[in-house]
């Protein structure tokens, strides 16, 4: 992970909810009141974030130790302690919300994604991310969901090529499309067409792009469709994807499905920081 972009992330989190600084802790404690605390999952979770987590704190004040029970990507129990925090009072207090909103936030997309991972077992298929991400929090969430499992999808606009629908109708077809990319990219850079229906995956083919897309597509179309491309590109699944429907795509010989669930409506993992 970039740590200046990820200093930056934290440093703007932090103004937004300190602003000019935590008048009840202040008020309270003196700055060289010291406690000591733990953070607890209350459930069954996969961890992602406990460094991000630290790093809150070491911004904050550098006295600060988070000593973590569990690595990213653990599995934890509910009631089985993350890590333990020992601090001045007032930095544990200050840097708590922001930490625990973005360790709770990365844990519940590693959580969900591992479970996509298990759904998917045996099959040879691979459950990826989309760009459908948190503005300013992408690093953090396409971090994640490699921490449950998953594999990351293009990071940007500049990863890949990926011709969409209002591409091809405003290009004219696919064909046009993928003719006029091939004039201004590198030949190494792949490229990926979001298909509908029939004609356009033979149109896609016909193209020689490197991955079809297959947006919301019912089972039966996508069945037709790994029979009607036969391993000439790579076949990727989008669109109303369901951790009940994934299994279903992997039997049918998909090679990728790309989820926007993952990132943009996981539920946050429950873990609670207690100080003693």
């Amino acid at each position: 992970m970039n740590k200046l972009a990820l200093d930056e992330l934290l440093r703007r989190a932090l103004n937004e909810d300190l602003g000019l600084g935590d008048i009840t802790s202040e008020a309270i404690f003196g700055e060289e009141h010291v406690s000591r605390g733990y953070l607890l999952a209350k459930e069954k979770i996969v961890l992602a974030g406990i460094g991000v987590f630290a790093a809150v704190f070491a911004l904050l004040d550098e006295r600060v130790r988070v000593i973590p029970h569990f690595a990213d990507g653990n599995r934890v129990n509910g009631g089985e302690r993350i890590a333990l925090l020992e601090g001045p009072t007032r930095a544990l207090l200050a840097g708590e919300r922001v930490a625990l909103n973005l360790l709770q936030h990365m844990s519940g997309i590693a959580t969900e994604t591992s479970r996509y991972v298990e759904a998917l077992q045996g099959s040879g298929t691979v459950i990826v991310d989309t760009r459908k991400t948190t503005p300013g929090l992408r690093m953090l969430e396409k971090y994640a969901v490699t921490m449950g499992g998953g594999k990351n999808h293009r990071y940007g606009l500049d990863g890949m090529v990926m011709i969409k629908d209002n591409h091809i109708q405003a290009a004219g077809g696919i064909l046009p499309a993928v003719e006029k990319v091939r004039r201004h990219v590198s030949p190494f850079v792949k490229i990926e067409v979001e298909t509908e229906k029939p004609e356009q995956i033979l149109e896609a083919l016909a193209a020689g792009v490197d991955v079809i897309m297959l947006d919301n597509m019912p089972l039966a179309a996508i069945q037709q469709a790994v029979k009607m491309v036969d391993g000439r590109a790579l076949i990727e699944v989008s669109g109303n994807v369901t951790l009940e429907k994934v299994a279903a795509l992997g039997i049918a010989g998909v090679d990728v499905i790309s989820s926007g669930a993952l990132t943009h409506s996981v539920k946050a993992a429950d873990i609670s920081m207690k100080l003693e």
